[in-house]
C-alpha cells in the first residue's frame, strides 16, 4: 500500500510539474515578445512587436497569470490536510505565488525553484554573472534576476553569502518583500495555507 501510495504521489507530482512547464513556456514565449532581455534578442524584439500588438500581449499575459491562479487553487485543493503532499508539492505552490504576485517575473528561475534545482539556480546565476560583466545582459535585467534566484535559494534552505544577502537587501521589490514575510519558511503546512489566502496569491489587476 505504502509503495502505491508513493507512486501515485510521483504520478501526481509528474503531471503537476508537466502543467506547470507548460504555463511557464506561455510567460517565456510572452517575455521574449515583450523585452530584450540580451542583444542577441535586438531584432526578435521587433518582429514580435508586430506580431503580438500590446492589448494582445497584456490580455495573453492576463489569461496566463489566471492559469496559474486556477492551477493554485487545484494545489492547495490536493494539499489541504495531506502532509506527504505538501512535503512533495509545497515548494512548487510557493513558485507558483511568486509567480502570480508578480514578485518573479522570470519563468526560466521559477520552474527551478518550483522544481526544487538549487544547484541549476546556481549555474544560471553564474552564466548571468558572466553575460552581464561582457555587456551580454543589461545591468536591470541581472539585477531582477538575480533577487529572484537568491529569494529562490534562500526558500529552498540554501545558505547565502554576507555579499549576496547585502544584495538581496538592498535590491528587493516591495512585493517580493512582502512574498517573503509571508512565506518566511519552506515546507510549512501553515505558511504555505497562509499564503494561499493572503493578497501575495491574488492576481494583479
Amino acid at each position: 500500500m505504502a509503495s502505491r501510495g508513493a507512486s501515485e504521489t510521483s504520478k501526481l507530482r509528474q503531471n503537476m510539474e508537466e502543467q506547470l512547464d507548460r504555463l511557464m513556456q506561455q510567460l517565456q514565449d510572452l517575455e521574449e515578445c515583450s523585452y530584450i532581455n540580451n542583444f542577441f534578442l535586438y531584432i526578435f524584439f521587433f518582429y514580435c512587436r508586430e506580431e503580438l500588438e500590446e492589448e494582445e500581449y497584456e490580455e495573453t499575459k492576463k489569461e496566463t497569470l489566471e492559469q496559474l491562479s486556477e492551477f493554485n487553487e487545484s494545489l492547495k485543493k490536493l494539499m489541504s490536510g495531506n502532509m506527504t503532499l505538501v512535503d512533495e508539492l509545497g515548494g512548487m505552490q510557493l513558485a507558483i505565488q511568486a509567480a502570480i504576485s508578480q514578485a518573479f517575473k522570470t519563468p526560466e528561475v521559477i520552474r527551478l525553484f518550483a522544481k526544487k534545482q538549487p544547484g541549476q539556480l546556481r549555474t544560471r546565476l553564474a552564466e548571468m554573472d558572466r553575460d552581464v560583466m561582457v555587456g551580454k545582459l543589461p545591468r536591470d535585467v541581472y539585477t531582477q534576476q538575480k533577487v529572484e534566484i537568491l529569494t529562490a535559494l534562500r526558500k529552498l534552505g540554501e545558505k547565502l553569502t554576507t555579499e549576496d544577502e547585502a544584495f538581496l537587501a538592498a535590491n528587493a521589490s516591495s512585493t517580493l518583500s512582502h512574498f517573503e514575510k509571508v512565506t518566511a519558511s519552506l515546507g510549512s503546512e501553515d505558511k504555505i495555507m497562509a499564503l494561499a489566502s493572503s493578497g501575495v496569491g491574488k492576481t494583479p489587476t
